[in-house]
């Protein structure tokens, strides 16, 4: 039996298949996460909470069209009693799914020291990136009052032995891998090269691994995977080939890309028979003021007309939202 490893690259007989009829679908899953300097240096204590009460504004804009989020909590926002407040309910009623997301320089047992190499949680020693994976999940289970199934650990920082560590905690899905990205240069994990379907860690019927969806778009995108990663010390070269319509990466996220651009994302990732699509963004931008991406009230509108716009899109294109609990049902 093979070691179970996330960051290998599957083989063709480890992609997962569907029950008929369920492809194509969505997710969104939500980074539930503390407010940090996202230019400052990793810090324990130095962060707030204030974005936790608008969780539940998302929560009911999602409901309006039938989407169940996925919100992947880390500690401090699973130990705000607010969090539970936003979205306890929706939780409880199926409207909303729970999940984990490791921060592990704010996740005790807090006994490595602060770094950017051990920012990535798969870097840690096997036994302490368990000990606060455990203490994460217990104390959403103690919150919430559900068993959380899914993971991502943060900053995508999964390592050689976080697919044993979720196995053995009964999580059923994985979802780190941020397809075509790399972050290598900072101590992480490359994922520059792994695909988009969901597949099995290791044995079929054990752990799904969903990866984030990423796209090339443009004339040169059957190329992209050689060129783009090619060009990441020229990001004006980059940005170039993109205004050309030659090659732009984009990921599904309302951070950073234009709704046009999603949208076209959405089209190629359906066009090349994606049978599930995975957006994502992080909670402190509903909030004004707490990420790059939404600076003021203007920036948070259109982020909720992001939403509002891909939604109907994909509506538009018979693409339904599904849920953890769903995929598990009718994954093979």
């Amino acid at each position: 039996m093979r070691q179970a490893q996330i960051t290998a690259l599957p083989r063709p007989g480890d992609f997962v298949r569907f029950a008929p009829g369920f492809a194509p679908r969505f997710v969104v899953t939500v980074d539930t996460e503390e407010e940090f300097d996202w230019n400052g240096p990793f810090a324990r204590a130095e962060h707030g909470l204030a974005s936790i009460p608008k969780l539940a504004r998302f929560q009911q804009f999602c409901e309006g069209f039938g989407v169940a989020p996925i919100y992947l909590i880390d500690y401090p926002v699973a130990t705000d009693p607010r969090t539970v407040e936003a979205i306890g309910e929706a939780a409880k009623a199926g409207r909303a799914e729970i999940g984990v997301q490791l921060h592990p320089w704010v996740n005790p047992p807090l006994d490595e020291e602060i770094s950017a190499h051990n920012s990535f949680a798969g870097n840690l020693a096997p036994e302490l990136e368990r000990a606060k994976f455990r203490e994460l999940r217990d104390t959403i289970e103690q919150a919430f009052g559900t068993v959380p199934l899914i993971y991502r650990a943060g900053r995508y920082g999964v390592g050689p032995h976080t697919a044993t560590m979720l196995a053995e905690a009964g999580i059923a899905i994985d979802t780190s891998v941020r397809a075509l990205f790399d972050y290598s240069g900072e101590g992480g994990p490359n994922f520059r090269d792994h695909p988009l379907r969901p597949w099995w860690v290791g044995e079929r019927g054990g752990l799904i691994e969903l990866p984030l969806t990423t796209v090339y778009w443009g004339m040169l995108r059957r190329q992209g995977g050689l060129i783009h990663p090619a060009l990441w010390r020229a990001p004006r070269l980059r940005g170039l080939l993109a205004r050309l319509g030659l090659l732009e990466r984009i990921p599904l996220t309302p951070e950073g890309v234009a709704v046009d651009e999603a949208l076209k994302a959405i089209d190629i990732a359906l066009d090349d028979g994606l049978p599930l699509l995975v957006f994502s963004f992080h909670s402190p931008s509903l909030r004004p003021g707490h990420t790059p991406y939404v600076r003021d009230e203007n920036d948070l509108d259109r982020l909720y007309d992001w939403w509002r716009t891909c939604f109907d899109y994909l509506a538009k294109r018979g693409v339904r939202p599904t849920s953890v609990s769903e995929l598990i049902s009718v994954a093979s």
